[in-house]
C-alpha cells in the first residue's frame, strides 16, 4: 500500500466512526497490559477481521504480532493520540436551553479531550447564570471571546432560525470546527469543518426500521 493510499485510508470518515468503538471495547478489555488479537476484536464487535487489521494498522505504529496480536495498552494510547483525545480541545456552546444545558453538564466529554468552557445565549433569564459551574454569557460576546481565548470548536444548539447567524459569528471569531445540533443546513467556508447531528432525521430512520420490524413480526417472519 502506498503512503498516499494509507494516508487517505487513515483519515476516512468510516475509520473515524469506528475508532471510538474500538477504544471503548479496548478500555473494557480485562487485560490492558496483555495482548489482544484482531480476530477477537472483530468477533466481539461483529466486524470483518481484515477490516479490523487495516484499521488498527492505520493508527498504531506498533503493529500486531503474529499469533499474539496487539499490545492492548499501547493500542489504546495510539488510538487516543490519533483521535486527539490526549490533547484538550476547548469549545464553547451557543444556546443554553434544555439540550445546551445537558451538553454543558455532561462530564463524559472530558474522556474524549473536549472541554466546554462556557455557554452563550440571548435570553435575559439565562445570561449571567451558570450551568454546571460554567458561565452563560450574552451571545453578543461570542465572537470576541472566541478570538481572545483562541477557541476553535463551536457547538450550536439554538433554534434553526438563528443557527446560520450564530455560525457566522463563530467563524468570524476564529472557530474552525462546528458541531451543529440545529435542524438546518449551515453554510461555512471551505476551511471550516462542520458535523451535523440531525436528530429528526435519525428519528425518522429509527421509526422506519421499527415499523419494518413490527410488520415482519405480525407476518410471522
Amino acid at each position: 500500500m502506498s503512503n498516499k493510499t494509507k494516508s487517505s485510508y487513515a483519515i476516512s470518515k468510516q475509520l473515524l466512526n469506528r475508532l471510538p468503538l474500538y477504544l471503548n471495547y479496548l478500555k473494557d478489555f480485562a487485560d490492558r497490559e496483555g495482548y489482544i488479537s484482531a480476530p477477537l476484536i472483530a468477533n466481539a464487535m461483529k466486524l470483518n477481521e481484515v477490516q479490523v487489521r487495516k484499521d488498527l494498522a492505520a493508527v498504531s505504529s506498533s503493529g500486531g504480532k503474529p499469533k499474539t496480536g496487539f499490545a492492548a495498552g499501547q493500542l489504546i494510547r495510539d488510538i487516543e493520540k490519533f483521535l486527539g483525545y490526549d490533547n484538550v480541545n476547548e469549545a464553547v456552546i451557543a444556546g443554553t436551553g434544555h439540550l445546551g444545558s445537558a451538553l454543558l453538564s455532561y462530564k463524559g466529554f472530558d474522556e474524549y479531550g473536549l472541554k466546554i468552557l462556557m455557554g452563550f445565549d440571548l435570553k435575559d433569564e439565562l445570561v449571567g447564570t451558570s450551568i454546571a459551574g460554567k458561565q452563560v454569557l450574552h451571545i453578543d460576546k461570542l465572537e470576541d471571546v472566541c478570538k481572545r481565548l483562541k477557541i476553535h470548536i463551536g457547538i450550536i444548539t439554538v433554534p434553526a432560525s438563528f443557527a446560520q447567524e450564530v455560525c457566522d459569528r463563530m467563524v468570524a471569531g476564529g472557530i474552525l470546527a462546528v458541531w451543529n445540533f440545529a435542524p438546518v443546513h449551515l453554510t461555512v467556508p471551505d476551511h471550516v469543518v462542520i458535523q451535523n447531528e440531525n436528530m429528526a432525521a435519525s428519528l425518522v430512520v429509527l421509526s422506519k426500521h421499527l415499523a419494518e420490524k413490527l410488520e415482519k413480526k405480525e407476518e410471522g417472519i
